[in-house]
């Protein structure tokens, strides 16, 4: 009799130039990719990524998720002949691919050292925290291609930047570092490069501390809201807020505040 394997076991039986880390006593699970010395994302390892997140979202044990790259490199970007081979249908799944952190529920944060093209920076900017040093460039250089970012760089860009700022990166090929990315609002954190693996270490550690509950719902708000009139968006806000205040973790942390203890939360 022949053993029928689902889809997703195949595309998930050999990760393509990546790997997952699971750190159960930390919550904590990094995608690591391992394509040294530019891990270049291959059209494979974005369907494979898409299904990682999809599957670690879906781990209870798993609260924040680490994406993160072996040697000097984040990514110098995507398999440039990989893109000439894919079928247009394939191509229009990109950027859903690659928007696979933002739909996650849990924290992300992206740790961007080196080079950081293209899908590269991408993939950064649909993770919550982008870590940078000052060996961080990052850039969407599709233009010397003759063509323009296609899994989300712009459109993700231009609303952290405005348009002139986006234009300045996408329509010159221009680098920027990491340096310049922190002041201009797209890393979140810039540190020396020594201290990088440290400082990803200590904002784990940090929302780890809070509630998942809580956690989970500011993320979507947040992402709901981005484009909602500031009324409604505030109309949200209030929805949210009224159910987390029936919450057991709720009900914790206001306890512990009286208390003066550290409250221990448990995601209910």
């Amino acid at each position: 009799m022949t053993k029928i394997v689902h889809p997703a076991q195949r595309l998930l039986a050999e990760p393509d130039g990546f790997r997952v880390e699971f750190k159960e006593a930390d919550s904590r699970a990094d995608i690591v990719f391992d394509r040294p010395p530019f891990n270049i994302v291959s059209m494979l390892q974005r369907d494979q990524l898409r299904a990682v997140f999809e599957a670690l979202d879906d781990d209870p044990k798993v609260r924040v998720i680490v994406v993160r790259a072996v040697g000097e490199h984040f990514s110098s970007g995507g398999d440039i002949k990989g893109f000439i081979e894919a079928s247009p249908e394939h191509v229009s799944k990109l950027a859903w691919n690659i928007a696979a952190p933002a739909r996650c529920s849990k924290p992300v944060i992206a740790e961007n050292r080196g080079y950081c093209f293209g899908v590269g920076f991408e993939l950064s900017l649909a993770c919550d925290f982008r870590i940078a040093t000052e060996t961080t460039l990052y850039a969407l250089p599709e233009q010397k291609l003759g063509q323009i970012p296609g899994s989300g760089g712009s459109a993700r860009l231009q609303k952290m930047v405005g348009i002139g700022r986006t234009k300045d990166i996408v329509m010159r090929s221009r680098r920027i570092t990491g340096e310049q990315a922190y002041n201009w609002g797209i890393a979140t954190e810039l540190v020396a490069d020594a201290e990088l693996e440290s400082a990803t270490d200590s904002l784990v550690r940090e929302l780890l501390a809070f509630s998942p509950l809580a956690q989970r719902t500011a993320k979507k708000l947040l992402n709901d809201t981005e484009d909602a009139p500031l009324s409604i968006a505030i109309e949200l806000e209030g929805h949210s807020y009224s159910r987390l205040r029936s919450s057991n973790d709720f009900r914790e942390g206001v306890e512990a505040f009286h208390e003066k203890r550290k409250a221990v939360f448990n995601g209910s």
